[in-house]
């Protein structure tokens, strides 16, 4: 069974102190044993697994330390034939501790390996630094890790191996994994979204250390445009997490728009303010990544090693599996599951199995045939239907299809397309607070209409009528003069037009799987008034213990009854736990 990441690494530094603690130890070779385990343990985290084999014998180009072989290039004990030569992963070339990894990656012998064996890691134990080709034949630094600057630091953390595989193993281990996998290429959903959520949880990390002062305009605008308060460390951290979706969701939407597009040579991630099309993640994304803002906080080198990992997808490949079925929500629950797992389960993000989305859908479309005597039930053009917490877009999708189906049952091919397009514009909303599931949303919707032969035109403004904003306050004027961002145009349009859906349309449907967690971090004041009519005279007059009734689901559960109530007449329908 294979390790955990702070047990491989705790047994990394446990092993090279044992090995000093000899006093027979040579500056270098005397360690290897600990390096190969740990690339070993590393290795068998993937699949296929990677194996480290030391010594390599000479291809024409001396004898580097160690190779990177796949495991696919072994057959019964045997290399398979044509393979077995090269480790298709890299080499590597060790060095001691004291030394630098900068000055040899730059030297004769690692340059005469990377000519033979185009990926060469360069260690001294401490730092680790992997090079490869740039596109042009020319070798360049892709990764980077460091335990330690120097080899006194780095012995004085070794010492206390639990503490320090506590501090360093999740993103020294993922930095790890990806150097292993750096030579293939990506051809799943899956293994592309981990590669994307281990570099935004570096960059996260990244950001948490620094001084982001510099944000406090951008924070108070988001604050504003998105009807939250971003209070207390929860909040800060979902501030940041914001952006950091927002940069490396908004990355990839650019490079499918690209790759879709069949463009040539390689994608460069700098572009993606050009290629995005939701105005309010491309106002957002272009914001947060100008290069006054990326620069102080170091995210500009690992956006760079993020758009290296996107021109190694297999394109053909990946899109037959990203473009098919559930495939768009199956991307993204694995990127917040490694990107921000205590986030997802704070927000309450879950993936809603299809047959319960059909069935509620369904469920709904009778109900308003049956008992409100809407006889084309969510086709109806009168019928506004709102998921307020709609995530990657689920029940918003499933809607459209009920209302396709209904119409091309009545014999009207000719136009259904458009009808579908003007239902996804004009009277089926969603809200989503967060950024990440809001693109997917936005995807969701679009290859729907796409298919229907009736395509989103951004040049004309055409956008879903999804917004990013809190589904929990809005739903009243504000009390004093309304907040204005003229620094953030965009911002100030999505918050305006979420507001006229909560305040003006006569929402008939409520329906979706909200979350379920009370999330402190985002609860201004508006939001405590949310249970405040479930609670009046449960204990005095029923006897009954207010337990629970603050988790969110509860106040989903009063948005959908006081925004039907004002309608008149309705239908909600949502999971509870």
């Amino acid at each position: 069974m294979p390790q955990t990441a702070e047990q491989i690494v705790r047994t990394y530094l446990s092993r090279l102190v044992e090995i000093r603690s000899t006093g027979g130890a040579t500056s270098e070779t005397s360690y290897y044993s600990a390096l190969e385990i740990l690339l070993n343990e590393v290795g068998r985290l993937l699949d296929p697994h990677v194996i480290c084999n030391g010594q390599l014998r000479s291809q024409g180009a001396g004898h580097p330390d160690f190779g990177l072989y796949s495991k696919k290039q072994c057959q019964k004990g045997e290399p398979k034939p044509g393979q077995g030569e090269i480790p298709e992963r890299g080499v590597i070339e060790v060095k001691p501790l004291s030394d630098d990894t900068w000055q040899t990656s730059k030297g004769k012998q690692a340059s005469k390996y990377f000519d033979r064996y185009r990926l060469v890691v360069v260690t001294n134990y401490r730092n680790f630094r992997l090079i490869g080709d740039d596109g042009t034949g020319k070798p360049v630094q892709r990764e980077f890790y460091s335990l330690a600057s120097d080899e006194v630091s780095f012995w004085a953390a070794a010492a206390y191996p639990a503490k320090t595989a506590d501090r360093h193993a999740v993103h020294f281990v993922e930095f790890l994994q990806r150097v292993l996998m750096n030579a293939a290429p990506l051809t799943k959903a899956e293994d592309v979204a981990w590669f994307l959520a281990s570099y935004a949880r570096d960059a996260l990390a990244m950001l948490e250390e620094k001084d982001a002062t510099a944000l406090a305009p951008l924070r108070q605008a988001l604050e504003i445009a998105l009807g939250i308060k971003f209070e207390g460390d929860k909040g800060d951290h979902f501030f940041k997490s914001t952006l950091i979706q927002t940069l490396f969701y908004g990355v990839f939407s650019a490079w499918v728009v690209w790759a879709r597009d069949g463009a040539g040579g390689k994608f460069d991630w700098h572009l993606t303010g050009f290629i995005l099309t939701v105005p309010m993640i491309r106002s957002l994304f272009e914001e947060v990544a100008k290069p006054s803002r990326l620069k102080p906080l170091g995210l500009m080198d690992v956006l760079d090693r993020t758009g290296e990992a996107l021109n190694r997808v297999d394109r053909t490949e990946f899109f037959k599996s990203f473009d098919t079925g559930e495939a768009v929500q199956h991307f993204y629950e694995p990127f917040l599951e490694a990107f921000d797992p205590e986030l997802r389960k704070s927000m309450g993000v879950w993936y809603t199995p299809p047959e319960i989305v059909r069935y509620m859908v369904a469920r709904v479309d009778t109900v308003l045939r049956t008992e409100l005597g809407v006889a084309d039930g969510l086709a109806d053009k009168n019928v506004y239907v709102l998921d307020p917490c709609c995530g990657t877009g689920a029940y918003i999708v499933e809607v459209l299809r009920t209302i396709e189906e209904t119409l091309r049952s009545k014999g009207e091919d000719a136009l259904i397309g458009d009808d579908v397009k003007d239902a996804a514009r004009e009277r089926v909303f969603g809200f989503e607070i967060m950024s990440a599931p809001f693109v997917i949303a936005h995807w969701q919707v679009g290859n729907l209409l796409a298919s229907l032969r009736a395509p989103l035109d951004a040049s004309k403004g055409e956008r879903p009528a999804i917004y990013l904003t809190n589904s929990l306050t809005g739903w009243e004027p504000p009390t004093g003069p309304k907040a204005t961002l003229p620094l953030f145009p965009e911002l100030e349009q999505e918050r305006d037009q979420a507001e006229h859906v909560k305040r003006d349309v006569p929402i008939l449907v409520v329906l979706g799987n909200p979350p379920y967690n009370a999330f402190a971090g985002t609860s201004p004041e508006e939001e405590q008034g949310l249970v405040e009519p479930y609670k009046e005279g449960l204990i005095k007059t029923w006897g009954i213990k207010k337990f629970n009734l603050d988790e969110l689901y509860v106040r989903f559960l009063w948005v959908a009854e006081r925004r039907i109530t004002q309608t008149g007449r309705g239908v909600f329908s949502y999971i509870s736990n």
